[in-house]
């Protein structure tokens, strides 16, 4: 992973250095701010490779921003963005009546080279993430691609999908050539939102199952505490059928009933380390373990060993 904050330069070239270098170098587009409000500017971003896709989360004073004909030929970038907005919101605006506001926790698209402008709104300046797919990369026509302006999220039953895939990128849950069908989950589901993909399409379905998917393992780690957590819940939670949920896990790595396992086991071995003074049967009954020997047989055949030797150990290392 790349990253860079105008720490690294003096605060009366920090603005100059963030318009030169990584505005128009870096992202092709024109930054401009008032010389006055220059030396209090901070700005600081990421950048690494998931998949075949590039994953920015920038943050930054405000500003504006403008991508213009200009820019586009100077550094086409011939991709699709999906941008989701953090912290305040932020202002689109570039054909004429395409203006529009974003909100925090929401999502956009456009293809990166159309002319547009952007600014915070307000005084939160500017924090979002950015995926960037290559268009090649993306399996729809390329004149439908070429002609999606930057427009906001307006289906909420997709907005979840969404933010769970992103998710999964964003934490490291899917990683190198993992984290290509969450790529492309993310395309096909953002083309979806845009009329571009038939959801019914075999496209279509497959990325909604991506993206369900993906929502039912964070499904079963908000409710893993829950004993009584099944198949039947989860698919209620997430809208689909009891059927539909085991075809989800079909697709995957693990079985449903693994998948909890494996998360509950993730959080009694946190507890077990975090919480020394807590008693082992509360740890594994605060896990979503329905007894004491259920508990010690799953860790013990997870990890070697018995809770209370994890503990010790752990302990010693410390």
């Amino acid at each position: 992973m790349y990253s860079w904050c105008t720490d690294e330069v003096e605060p009366q070239n920090r603005f100059d250095y963030w318009r030169e270098v990584r505005s128009k170098g870096l992202f092709g587009v024109t930054a401009e701010l008032e010389r006055e409000q220059r030396a209090d500017f901070f700005g600081e971003f990421s950048l690494r490779k998931v998949g075949d896709a590039g994953l920015v989360e920038l943050r930054a004073s405000p500003y504006r921003v403008e991508r213009s004909e200009a820019d586009i030929a100077d550094a086409p970038g011939d991709s699709i963005c999906v941008y989701q907005q953090l912290g305040g919101g932020g202002w689109f605006g570039g054909l004429p009546g395409d203006d529009f506001a974003i909100d925090s926790g929401s999502f956009a698209t456009s293809y990166t080279d159309l002319p547009y402008r952007t600014a915070p709104l307000g005084n939160a300046g500017f924090h979002l993430r950015i995926l960037k797919i290559p268009a090649a990369h993306v399996p729809a026509p390329a004149r439908q691609l070429r002609g999606l302006t930057a427009k906001t999220f307006a289906d909420g039953t997709l907005a979840p999908l969404v933010t769970s895939c992103f998710t999964d990128l964003v934490e490291g849950t899917a990683a190198g050539d993992h984290a290509t069908p969450q790529v492309q989950a993310l395309a096909q589901l953002a083309l979806i939102e845009r009329g571009v993909v038939n959801r019914n399409s075999r496209r279509g379905q497959h990325a909604l199952r991506v993206g369900r998917l993906s929502l039912a393992r964070r499904l079963i780690g908000r409710h893993m505490a829950n004993p009584e957590l099944s198949p039947a819940m989860v698919a209620d939670l997430l809208g689909v059928s009891v059927r539909h949920m085991h075809m989800l896990f079909e697709m995957a790595e693990r079985s449903f009933s693994q998948t909890v396992t494996e998360a509950r086991l993730t959080h009694s071995r946190r507890l077990l380390v975090d919480a020394p003074e807590r008693l082992i049967a509360d740890i594994a009954f605060a896990s979503g373990f329905e007894s004491l020997a259920t508990f010690y047989r799953a860790f013990n055949s997870a990890f070697g060993m018995a809770p209370g030797d994890f503990r010790n150990q752990q302990a010693a290392s410390a």
